[in-house]
């Protein structure tokens, strides 16, 4: 059996690489050799810092995770690789599958996903946050021609804001405290507004930010009766809502949106594997280029991300390539 290679959090705040012996794969199952793979900054970054609350570690577990939270755990979910074992229509194509950092798993064939020719390796990485960014769509239900403000220039809210631009009509601002991410909103096909410049009476507000801050400024931006979607996902942290003043003079509507589940208006014709094949088939789009801040090798990870997990300022997906 050979070795392989896996990036486990062993404390909050730390991680290491572990070699683990790799069994041979089943007729029905792939080996699969990875080419890259990208850092989900916040949720992973959530895991490596022990901030997952005891009530959601069930809810929490991704797909082929080992361990348990806090830890040890062997945490990820974007992986692009080529099948080297396999039914014989499948070695040699390139999928994506949503597996933890490790240079070369199996996984059962139906896992995972080939990836359209058009779409290369490293933006293919993207697919789970893209998958995150279409759910997020469906829930906010946005309509042509609405004044909408996306909060959080991270990969999930740039994903976002993109998809709901090519609304007809829709007049989409993206929002962040960073004035250097005016230059990616452009390419998104977006305006740009700081906390304090951003305009006021939105149809529709979505927050991606993580912050409280960020939520407040979203309840601000909203217009009477329009909803706030919230992405962010907090953790243990504890985050004040700004429920007072006008809050319910404007019968404004805060919604929660979480990739795990299919909106329910969908839910009965859309599986999530149909789901993840739509986001692969999105990246075609060169654009989202425009979201990769930097890349390291796999063997850099242990260093790598308790810098990765501080939040530094310019930071949007990070990849890493493998030998």
């Amino acid at each position: 059996m050979p070795e392989v290679r896996a990036f486990w959090v062993t404390a909050p705040g730390h991680g290491e690489i572990r070699t683990q012996q790799l069994r041979s794969p089943s007729r029905t199952e792939l080996l699969i050799r990875t080419r890259c793979s990208a850092i989900s900054r916040g949720t992973e970054g959530l895991v490596f810092r022990g901030e997952v609350p005891e009530s959601e570690w069930q809810r929490m577990r991704c797909p082929f995770q080992e361990g348990e939270f806090p830890a040890p755990v062997k945490y990820g979910y974007s992986a692009v690789g080529i099948v080297e074992e396999g039914p014989p229509e499948m070695v040699g194509r390139r999928v994506f599958c949503l597996h933890p950092h490790q240079d070369r798993f199996i996984v059962p064939t139906d896992a995972a996903f080939q990836i359209p020719d058009g779409v290369p390796d490293r933006r293919a990485t993207l697919a789970a946050n893209m998958e995150t960014a279409v759910n997020g769509v469906w829930d906010a239900r946005p309509g042509p021609g609405d004044r909408i403000a996306v909060i959080g220039a991270g990969v999930v809210g740039c994903l976002v804001a993109t998809l709901m631009a090519r609304l007809p009509g829709a007049e989409v601002e993206l929002i962040d405290t960073d004035p250097a991410r005016k230059e990616i909103a452009a390419a998104l096909g977006c305006r740009f507004a700081t906390p304090a410049m951003a305009s006021p009476e939105a149809d529709l507000v979505v927050h991606a930010s993580g912050s409280a801050a960020g939520l407040t400024t979203a309840l601000t931006l909203a217009g009477f009766e329009a909803t706030v979607l919230e992405m962010s996902w907090y953790g243990t942290r504890a985050v004040p809502l700004a429920l007072g003043g006008a809050f319910h003079s404007r019968r404004l509507t805060l919604r929660s949106s979480q990739v795990g589940t299919v909106p329910a208006a969908r839910r009965q014709r859309w599986s999530h594997r149909r789901r993840l094949t739509l986001a692969l088939a999105l990246l075609i789009d060169p654009v989202f280029d425009a979201l990769f801040s930097g890349e390291s090798k796999f063997g850099e990870l242990p260093e790598l991300m308790p810098r990765l997990a501080t939040a530094p300022a310019g930071v949007l997906c990070h990849t890493l390539r493998y030998d």
